[in-house]
């Protein structure tokens, strides 16, 4: 990663001209086309269609197409393992793959304080650019604007994307069934952690990194080897608590998981009873939960460790005819309790 030295020497815009993002930058006249220019067309015309007009054209190669959309006010905007531009790609790319649709196009609108300095909007564009060629995806179209405000630290983007669906399951919790097996691809709580650690200025033995990255490659593995999968959701606001609640009210399923079956860091758990926090209703940004028949389970499992991302996937539970449709967790003496949806906001602003 590169130093702030290195992203200032390295923005092509003069930071003795212009240290700060400024109203002008928003007034439709020469700054705002050199902010266009020198910024955003320069960090991502190597991933976008050369075409600088109000909208992208873009050929389809199939019938079904995967579209969603996401905005993202994390605070602070950079934090162990990511920031808010990665971010911004990693959660809108994984949306698309939880549909199992290759992930192919974004867009990317910026809000912008004014005062915001120059060197801090580069280096997000710049890790929005990376993380879009890991993925594999194109920034194809965008829009910028400056608003007022009374502190320069304020950066919002909001990302759309286009996905190609080449399987012709339908991926969702209609199709979850009495007797799935419930897998988790890795641990979790990470991210809010990591997150948690640099806004409050705590420090946890060792440094939380968040899990934030793109799941589309495990998900492809999973299809490409048939597994039949019925039902994906990534763990993001209210974490594996809220996934799971949310797919057994939409499916009419119970679901019963093992909580020592559940991968949670030690030092994740340990930051959480600090803080009064339950790890599996932290949010986390690399993290899903994927519905297989039974027979598929253990292949399904093998397959998703084989990935580097995914090495600690486990199978955590079970869909049954639970009436009503709850989650609930035995824990390792044998007694059960309600897995509950996190009420309120936990932890504002991870994402």
């Amino acid at each position: 990663m590169k130093s702030p030295v290195e992203f200032a020497s390295a923005c092509p815009v003069s930071l003795k001209e212009y240290p700060t993002v400024t109203m002008a930058h928003g007034g439709g006249g020469k700054l705002m086309h050199d902010l266009l220019e020198k910024i955003f067309f320069a960090a991502f015309d190597a991933n976008s269609t050369p075409n600088r007009h109000d909208s992208a054209i873009l050929e389809l190669p199939v019938n079904r197409i995967a579209f969603t959309t996401d905005s993202y006010v994390v605070r602070p905007i950079f934090f162990p393992g990511g920031d808010i531009g990665s971010l911004a790609v990693h959660g809108t790319v994984n949306d698309l793959a939880m549909s199992g649709a290759r992930p192919a196009w974004l867009s990317a609108a910026f809000i912008l304080h004014e005062g915001l300095p120059m060197e801090t909007l580069w280096r997000v564009v710049c890790s929005m650019r990376e993380a879009a060629r890991r993925c594999g995806v194109r920034i194809v179209t965008g829009d910028t604007k400056v608003v007022d405000a009374t502190t320069g630290e304020g950066l919002y983007i909001n990302t759309s994307g286009i996905g190609v669906v080449e399987h012709s399951l339908q991926i969702g919790a209609a199709s979850v069934q009495s007797g799935d097996a419930v897998l988790v691809n890795g641990d979790v709580g990470r991210h809010g952690m990591a997150v948690m650690s640099v806004r409050e200025g705590l420090s946890f033995q060792g440094s939380i990194q968040s899990d934030s990255g793109p799941l589309f490659n495990a998900v492809e593995a999973l299809l490409s080897n048939q597994v039949e999968v019925h039902c994906l959701r990534d763990l993001t606001r209210g974490g594996l608590a809220s996934a799971l609640n949310e797919i057994a009210e939409a499916a009419g399923h119970g679901i019963a998981i093992e909580e020592e079956a559940i991968p949670v860091r030690g030092d994740v758990h340990a930051a959480c009873e600090m803080l009064g926090l339950d790890p599996l209703q932290v949010a986390c940004e690399g993290r899903f939960v994927a519905f297989v028949p039974e027979r598929d389970a253990a292949r399904a499992l093998e397959i998703l460790r084989s990935q580097e991302a995914e090495a600690n996937a486990k199978v955590i539970g079970r869909v049954d005819r639970r009436e009503p449709p709850w989650v609930v967790m035995k824990n390792s003496l044998g007694s059960l309790r309600a897995l509950d949806t996190p009420v309120g906001e936990l932890l504002p602003r991870i994402c």
